[in-house]
This record gives C-alpha cells, sequence and structure tokens, in this order.
C-alpha cells in the first residue's frame, strides 16, 4: 500500500492543535468551588467512571479527523503483472559415451568434464528446450526436448560410459539428436555433437544423417574432444588391474568441419577444459533466444474504508454523546 497524494499528511497537525486545544479547555475549567465539611467521600470514592467516559466523544471526533485526512491523501494498492513472451531455440546435446571419453587429458576425464560444462549451459538457457542423445556403438534418447531444467541436470549426470556397446556411431547419434527435432517448430533447431574419435560403426553414415539435418533446415555444432598428440587412455595390465596408457588422439576433424559447414554450424576443437567452457560460452552466445517482457501495473483504491470507518466513529460520538452521557446540544 502507498499513498498518491502523501503531501496531504500535513493537515494532520490539524488533530494536534485540537488534542492542544482540548488540554488547554480542561485545565481552564478545573476551577469550580464547593465548601463542604470534609472532602474524605469524594478521596475514597475514586474518580467516577463517567467522569473517564466524557472524554471519548472527542477521541472519536479525532480519529475520524485523522482517517479522513488519510483517504484524502488517497491511499492505493498497487499489484504488477509480468508476462513473458519467449520465442526459445530447440537444442538437442548429442554426447560421446564410448570408452575413449574415459581418458584424462581433460580434468578429471573428458566425459565428466563435458557433463560439467553441459550443465552449466543447460541451467544459463532459460527459455529453451533442450534434449540429451548419447552415443557409442548405438544411440539413444537420454532425455527428450523438455523446459524441465531439474530434469535435464539429473539426466545428464547419469551419463557414463559402458551404458551402451562400445564404438564410435557419429552418423547414428546425429540421426537421433535430428529425429528429436524434426517435429519442432521452434524458430531455430540445433544440435551440438561432441565426439572424441572417428566414425567406426553404426547403421546411419553420417553424410546421410548431416543431408537430413541440412534437409530440415537443423543447425550442427561439433565439437572434437581431446589434446593433439597423446593422452592417457584407460586400459588393463596384464594382472587384470586398471592403469592407463599414453595413446594417440583420433579425432575425424575433417567429418566434424563438413558436417558443420553442411548445415551452417561451426567446428570446435576443445583441447582442455578451459577451451571446452569457452566453446559452449560462444555457441550461448552465438545462439541467443528472444524474451519480450511486458509488464503491467494495476491499482485498487483503499481510501473507501477509511472513510467508512471515519463515518463509524462519527456516528460513535453521536451516540455516546447523546444515548450515554446525555448532553445536550
Amino acid at each position: 500500500m502507498y499513498l498518491e497524494y502523501p503531501g496531504l499528511l500535513w493537515l494532520l497537525v490539524i488533530p494536534a492543535l485540537l488534542v492542544v486545544h482540548y488540554i488547554w479547555l480542561e485545565l481552564a475549567q478545573r476551577h469550580p468551588h464547593l465548601r463542604v465539611s470534609t472532602s474524605v467521600p469524594w478521596k475514597l470514592g475514586g474518580t467516577p467512571f463517567m467522569a473517564w467516559l466524557r472524554h471519548l466523544p472527542f477521541l472519536f471526533r479525532l480519529a475520524a479527523i485523522v482517517l479522513v485526512i488519510i483517504a484524502l491523501a488517497r491511499p492505493r494498492m498497487s499489484e504488477e503483472t509480468t508476462n513473458v513472451d519467449a520465442e526459445g531455440i530447440d537444442i538437442v546435446l548429442a554426447m560421446d559415451v564410448s570408452t575413449s571419453m574415459l581418458a584424462r587429458d581433460l580434468y578429471p576425464d573428458r566425459i565428466n568434464a563435458s557433463k560439467d560444462i553441459a550443465v552449466e549451459f543447460i541451467s544459463q538457457r532459460k527459455s529453451d528446450r533442450i534434449g540429451i542423445v548419447v552415443f557409442a556403438g548405438e544411440s539413444f534418447t537420454q532425455c527428450p526436448l523438455t523446459t524441465d531444467k531439474r530434469t535435464l541436470v539429473n539426466l545428464m549426470n547419469e551419463v557414463s560410459t559402458g551404458i551402451i556397446d562400445d564404438g564410435t556411431a557419429i552418423g547414428n547419434g546425429l540421426a537421433t539428436a535430428v529425429a528429436r527435432l524434426t517435429e519442432s517448430d521452434a524458430k531455430s533447431r540445433v544440435v551440438i555433437l561432441l565426439t572424441d574419435g572417428v566414425n567406426n560403426s553404426g547403421e546411419v553414415a553420417p553424410q546421410m544423417a548431416t543431408e537430413i539435418a541440412k534437409q530440415y533446415g537443423i543447425k550442427v555444432y561439433t565439437i572434437g574432444v581431446g589434446t593433439k598428440g597423446q593422452a592417457p587412455m584407460p586400459a588393463v595390465d596384464m594382472f587384470g588391474n586398471k592403469t592407463y596408457v599414453m595413446a594417440d588422439v583420433e579425432i575425424d576433424e575433417k567429418l566434424l568441419r563438413s558436417i558443420a559447414n553442411t548445415t551452417g554450424g561451426e567446428y570446435f576443437r576443445a583441447v582442455d577444459n578451459k577451451a571446452l567452457s569457452e566453446i559452449y560460452a560462444r555457441i550461448n552466445e552465438m545462439e541467443k533466444s528472444e524474451v519480450q517482457i511486458t509488464n503491467y501495473t494495476s491499482y485498487e483504491e483503499l481510501y473507501f474504508g477509511w472513510l467508512l470507518l471515519a463515518l463509524l466513529l462519527l456516528a460513535s460520538e453521536f451516540v455516546m454523546e447523546r444515548v450515554v452521557l446525555n448532553r445536550i446540544p
């Protein structure tokens, strides 16, 4: 609640002056003279109850004047309504989960670094629908397109290697991601495909999946994850213990660049955590959602309640003077 004309509160000086005037009259009238033999009965009897009640009419009138002044200041209640009209982008994150994603050239390894940075990306896309596709030797949808960011993050955290047959079926992963977007009516549809290897399995050729994406107007950003040269790869020694060996990093950059160029996207190479984070930040800047915010403000006038209460107090003053105190005008 607020007052439309708070400057009128200066009128509250009037009831303050009335209080001063009333006190002055009370003091001026306290000089009656009556000769009696003793004043003991008056002292023992105390102050009569009716003597206190005679001040109530003035208090009622004073409160009524205060309420009228507040009503003149026009108390109001305002309520703001915000309408957010967002034209979002549909995005599918297609992530490689082959065993080579356990390589430790990114910290703590490729797959966990990719998951953590993808979660940050998801949290920044407030009005977009996002889905998750994982692929290795085959592919499947980990999460369909949704705006439920909590569910997306939970399902992204569950992504791991070993959940499907090993391999690198880039064509299958891209085809599955494109299939999630073919029926979308969003103004922009995007696939972010992340892999660390060379296509070596799957029923769908990457070139065919790329042509389907181009036909449906789906833009594909491709990310090659892995340092240049050699990286520590997971292996098993002769005793069956898990170990890491240095192995050549092989990423089919020519294929990934071709997929991106054909569909109007862009290819990136992530050699470490910082580079991967910067890549997602760059994609985040390139693919902006359109959000239009409209604010509406509604007002509720409250002065009537104050005036009604003032009238009730004036009526109480009249009843107190005429009925209870039996004063004659």
